[in-house]
């Protein structure tokens, strides 16, 4: 949509970008400084106010966007969404970039502050370096890159900070969708930038079905268990027929979808806790357990039927129970995601291609091996034009020491900001 002389335009853009490198990292630090830990969800109303303050500098009007209605809001842990938008011409497409304000909890090995936003040798390090600070910040001031080089806007661009992506989004993404503050009747595409590194757009993910296994025994005193029938006892034997059974046929089916890294375009099955017996306290009780919760997170892809998922494991349960009497196992649902990709003729796609190959020299389409806010843009807000584009590298996303490279802070504000001018800048 560049009426003006392509060439001069873009190199005017590049040019703010790279003037600028400086304040987005600062930027990006001063994020990181703030302590937006999920759970339990600690400085979000300050993260929003920082987020806000530069938006409103960059000529946004804002937004603060609170969940009240959502059981995770909390006077003591606040529910902060922040919206900026700033119009143009009225004919034009909506740009929506969204970036999650929340960071995991740093966990133990850090060599540094993990809220410290230290800047040393060429890295942004520190708690939400790359997942994902340091795109918020590219996001910004891609947007303004285009406003200092006095680039007039056809389109509108939309930049959101939003709540609780690490723990579901629900309060977030999902409940801005909700109530109608991003939807597809006002908003055209949606970039979210989620570190990739500058040379990959993600253009989707797998499927995700969480889901508890509960045994039942019978308890008794812990000094005659021969009087009870131990819960855990028979998790074990349903965790041995999973991981001998069910996970080989899992491993061998692989899908098209360029899922990064290699090893997760495998089907897999994660257990991700158990918990069972008698506790008080004081701790143990003398109790043979009467019940234990295996909890998993099973990956599925495009080309699974999520009932034949789901039915699989409901088949491996009917044949534990007729080869072990007496054995009661039963399946709990606790979240499902349907795999996702964005349509391959997609203008986002095609602009952020070209916008990666002029800076990197290549551009090559991923897929995320775990689920992140898409899944509220497409099945929420109902936008199909959604990928994932930012600086940092995937495999530094919850590590101790995480940080981010601030060459690639740089070119990924300067892709996006060339993204920007292609969909929505003018003359």
């Amino acid at each position: 949509m560049i009426a003006e002389s392509g060439g001069r335009a873009i190199a005017r853009v590049l040019n703010e970008v790279e003037q600028a490198t400086d304040e987005i990292v600062d930027f990006a630090a001063d994020l990181v400084r703030v302590p937006t830990v999920n759970p339990p969800g600690e400085a979000y109303e300050a993260c929003a106010r920082l987020l806000g303050d530069r938006l409103r500098t960059c000529g946004f009007t804002v937004r603060d966007l609170v969940p009240e209605d959502r059981v995770e809001h909390s006077s003591r842990y606040p529910r902060v969404n922040v919206l900026g938008r700033r119009a143009g011409g009225a004919s034009g497409p909506v740009v929506h970039l969204n970036g999650h304000l929340d960071v995991v909890p740093p966990g133990e090995g850090w060599t540094c502050d993990p809220f410290g936003g230290t800047v040393r040798d060429g890295r942004l390090y520190g708690r939400g370096s790359s997942d994902m600070k340091a795109g918020l910040a590219a996001a910004v001031y891609a947007a303004e890159a285009l406003r200092r080089a006095d680039i007039p806007l056809v389109g509108g661009i939309e930049i959101s900070g939003t709540v609780d992506e690490e723990s579901g989004g629900h309060a977030g993404v999902a409940w801005l969708a909700e109530q109608g503050h991003l939807s597809a009747a006002q908003t055209d595409y949606v970039i979210i930038p989620e570190p990739f590194g500058p040379d990959r757009i993600c253009v989707g993910h797998r499927g995700v079905y969480w889901f508890d296994l509960v045994t039942t025994g019978h308890t008794a005193h812990g000094s005659m268990p021969f009087l009870g029938v131990n819960a855990i006892d028979h998790m074990t034997t349903v965790l041995e027929a999973i991981r001998t059974r069910l996970a080989p046929r899992l491993a061998l089916r692989t899908t098209a979808l360029p899922v990064v890294p290699t090893l997760a375009q495998q089907a897999t099955l994660n257990l991700n806790s158990i918990i069972g017996g008698q506790t008080g306290p004081g701790g143990q009780t003398p109790c043979v357990p009467d019940r234990c919760v295996a909890t998993f997170d099973r990956r599925f892809l495009p080309e699974e039927d999520f009932d034949a998922v789901k039915a699989e494991i409901e088949q491996l349960l009917a044949e534990l129970s007729e080869e072990h009497p007496g054995l009661r196992c039963a399946l709990r649902d606790r979240m499902l995601v349907h795999p996702l990709r964005t349509p391959a003729d997609s203008p986002l796609v095609q602009a952020l291609s070209t916008a990666v190959e002029s800076l990197a020299g290549s551009v090559t389409l991923v897929a995320s091996p775990g689920t992140y806010d898409h899944k509220h843009v497409a099945g929420v807000a109902g936008i199909e034009q959604c990928v994932a584009y930012g600086p940092g590298a995937l495999e530094q996303a919850h590590q101790p020491d995480e940080w981010c490279g601030v060459d690639d802070i740089r070119q990924a504000t300067q892709v996006l900001a060339l993204t920007l001018l292609a969909l929505v800048g003018g003359s």
